[in-house]
């Protein structure tokens, strides 16, 4: 398993609808691929349908090799559909690919089943599927219910909390070094490992 998460690294509506795109054209390499794609969390953008972060769990023999070719700075490069007068045209974004979780950290939290809520028919309403798991050390919690079954749900649900526990980390070494670039508040602008243009998301 493998965790990416895309993101508008506080960009504007230009770069949360690039991570729209990106994130549909991933789901078509994931399924192409083989791989099995979840997506976790998800930070609505400032416009209808679009997205300015998501994180998702990619699983399958080849997720390590898809989620790589996604992990840096990425371009969008085209006229603005929100401000056709703009001048730019180049919408930087980023990837970022967390490792899984060390094998000892399922001991280290609670589980709870509980009961999905939210839209998903009748399997959802009647089956205790969703998992809610706590991590002792942290006080961190989630909740997971975007699969069927509570097994599945419940190896999101370790993913998720490892994930936060990095990012947990990484946000207290960038407070005792100043000069560290946190993800979602700078990336960096040139040298994309993958580019796109127009409004069909074409690679370059």
């Amino acid at each position: 398993m493998r965790l990416l998460q895309l993101s508008s690294a506080q960009g504007p509506a230009e770069c949360e609808l690039a991570v729209t795109k990106a994130l549909q054209t991933l789901q078509a390499e994931a399924e192409a691929a083989g791989v099995s794609l979840s997506i976790l969390e998800d930070s609505a953008g400032h416009n209808r349908d679009t997205f300015s972060s998501v994180l998702l769990a990619l699983e399958g023999e080849r997720s390590e090799q898809l989620a790589s070719q996604w992990n840096g700075s990425l371009l969008w490069i085209c006229q603005s559909p929100y401000r056709p007068t703009h001048g730019r045209k180049n919408w930087y974004f980023g990837a970022k690919v967390f490792a899984p979780p060390a094998p000892t950290l399922a001991g280290e939290i609670c589980f709870e089943f509980v009961r999905a809520s939210g839209p998903g028919g009748q399997h959802v309403n009647k089956t205790d599927s969703a998992v809610r798991a706590t991590h002792k050390g942290s006080g961190f919690s989630v909740k997971v219910q975007s699969e069927r079954s509570q097994h599945a749900n419940k190896r999101l649900a370790v993913a998720l909390i490892g994930q936060k526990l990095a990012q947990h980390a990484d946000d207290t070494q960038a407070a005792q070094r100043m000069d560290r670039r946190l993800f979602h508040h700078q990336i960096e602008r040139g040298n994309p490992i993958r580019t796109f243009r127009g409004m069909r998301f074409i690679e370059e």
